[in-house]
C-alpha cells in the first residue's frame, strides 16, 4: 500500500495542476471595434475607475459570482488581488457612494451570452472562447500579466 502511495500523489499532481494554472480569456463582442486592450484598461472598467473603452464608448463590464473560481483567477491574474481583497474594495466603495461593481452574472455561459448579444459588453472566461461572435482583447496569466 505504501508504494502506492507516491504513484497516487503524483498522478493528482499531474492531473490538478492544468486546473492550478490557467489562463483567462478577456472578451468582447466581434462587432466592438476594440481589437486588444492593454491590462490597465481593463482593471480600470473592472475596478471602477472608468466606465467607457478608450474609443469612449460606454463599457458594460460583466462579473462572475464573488465566490467562483473563474473570478478569483481573473482578479488574482488582473491585479494581484486575492477574491476576498477585491470584495473588501468593493465594500468600501459601494459603502460610501463611489461606484458600483461589474455587473454579476450567473455564470460562465450567461457571460457569454450577454457579451455575445451586447457589442459594448466585457466579460472573461476561463476558455478560449471557439464562438466567433466573441473576440480576445487580453489574455492573462495566472500571476498576472498579459499573455498577449
Amino acid at each position: 500500500m505504501r508504494s502506492f502511495l507516491p504513484i497516487l500523489f503524483a498522478l493528482a499532481i499531474t492531473l490538478l495542476a492544468p486546473l492550478a494554472r490557467a489562463d483567462v480569456y478577456v472578451v468582447v463582442n466581434a462587432a466592438n471595434p476594440v481589437h486588444a486592450m492593454a491590462q490597465k484598461e481593463v482593471i480600470d472598467l473592472y475596478m471602477g475607475r472608468s466606465r467607457a473603452y478608450a474609443s469612449n464608448e460606454l463599457a458594460l463590464a460583466l462579473d462572475l459570482p464573488r465566490d467562483h473560481p473563474v473570478r478569483a483567477a481573473f482578479y488574482n491574474a488582473l491585479t494581484g488581488l486575492s477574491a476576498a481583497q477585491v470584495n473588501s474594495y468593493w465594500a468600501r466603495l459601494m459603502f460610501s457612494g463611489r461606484t458600483m461593481p461589474p455587473q454579476q452574472v450567473a455564470s460562465e455561459q450567461a457571460m457569454e451570452d450577454l457579451v455575445r448579444r451586447n457589442p459594448g459588453a466585457i466579460g472573461y472566461l476561463a476558455q478560449e472562447p471557439a464562438d466567433h461572435a466573441l473576440r480576445v482583447v487580453l489574455v492573462l496569466k495566472e500571476h498576472g500579466g498579459p499573455a498577449r
